[in-house]
């Protein structure tokens, strides 16, 4: 997966990478129509991981990092799950 052999930060993470989209604690709409799957990996620190939906049985990564900007993140829109 050419995003784990080109970021350092995740190198030997694809596992995680792919675990973020499948099990994400929450999802967030991006800038550009792009959703955005993130999971806590330590107290302070969140993998994200860009995608596209084709449709609901097909899509593709665009990127993925690691941050500590969690409140950046907080003022987006969450699509999943549904807030009250």
């Amino acid at each position: 997966m050419h995003i784990v052999e080109e970021h350092a930060e995740l190198a030997g993470m694809r596992e995680e990478v792919l675990e973020t989209v499948t099990d994400a604690e929450r999802v967030v709409e991006g800038q550009g129509g792009e959703l955005l799957a993130v999971r806590t990996m330590e107290q302070s620190r969140a993998m994200v991981v860009v995608y596209r939906e084709v449709d609901q049985s097909d899509g593709f990564i665009i990127t993925a990092f690691l941050t500590r900007r969690l409140a950046s993140l907080d003022r987006r829109q969450q699509l999943w799950p549904p807030t009250k």
